[in-house]
């Protein structure tokens, strides 16, 4: 589970191993794998071009783009699920991750489907310019589709580390917000604020226990117990196992 076992510190896991930990068996079902990135603004920088840095982190990480959604069972459970992948560039939030996570939630919406979200991102994805901060309002208005007029149920799940534009949007929108121990959560990242501000952010004040104390979420879960913690959610929301009989 990527835990240390001498001091428990909790080392970042990529999407497929979370995937592996979190669906049963042989029924995951990936949606939207083929989508890939475009340059819609012909970012040009001094280092490599945008499209050149896509092709290289799809060779690194072996994915697409920098989030995994699909189908799946949960201990029996049918759910719809989405796991952002830091390793893909910081796990931004270009189009197409926002298009996939829309396309998501508008299946769960239409599957009458629970839905989890695993959040580790550094934010929007500033290579699209404001087509990256367009997801922001794309998801959150399909989510509100979701959750306030077809009245289902959305657990989103923070991850070390999840700032910026996903913090903003569907990252604080779960009806349960479950955090991991010690996650790194915040909106500006640390050194963002203290050039900004020229002051210096308290050591932890961005930790998951920390943000726990100021009411920003629900329950810090450790990895080990998620998968029982969310099948007990699930069923405590009337989403029980599929019978096997």
């Amino acid at each position: 589970m990527n835990i240390c076992e001498q001091c428990g510190y909790y080392l970042k896991i990529s999407s497929s191993d979370r995937i592996e930990l979190s669906v049963d068996p042989g029924t995951w079902d990936p949606m939207d794998d083929g989508m890939v990135s475009l340059d819609p603004i012909e970012f040009h920088s001094e280092e490599e071009p945008y499209k050149d840095r896509i092709d290289s982190y799809q060779k690194k990480t072996g994915l697409t783009e920098a989030v995994q959604t699909g189908t799946g069972q949960l201990n029996g459970i049918p759910v719809a699920i989405g796991v952002m992948d830091f390793q893909f560039m910081g796990g931004s939030m270009g189009s197409v991750v926002g298009e996939k996570i829309t396309r998501l939630i508008e299946y769960a919406t239409n599957k009458l489907l629970p839905l989890i979200l695993v959040c580790a991102s550094g934010g929007a994805r500033m290579q699209e310019g404001s087509l990256s901060l367009m997801q922001m309002a794309k998801i959150s208005s399909a989510l509100y589709d979701y959750q306030s007029n077809k009245k289902l149920f959305y657990v989103s799940i923070l991850t070390s580390p999840t700032t910026g534009g996903v913090t903003a949007s569907f990252g604080m929108l779960g009806d349960i917000i479950i955090a991991e121990p010690n996650a790194y959560i915040a909106f500006a990242g640390k050194r963002v604020i203290e050039q900004t501000l020229n002051k210096t952010v308290p050591e932890g004040s961005q930790a998951a226990e920390y943000l726990f104390h100021k009411g920003l979420f629900d329950p810090i879960v450790p990895r080990n117990l998620l998968k029982g913690v969310l099948s007990e959610l699930f069923q405590l929301h009337a989403f029980f196992p599929f019978n096997k009989n």
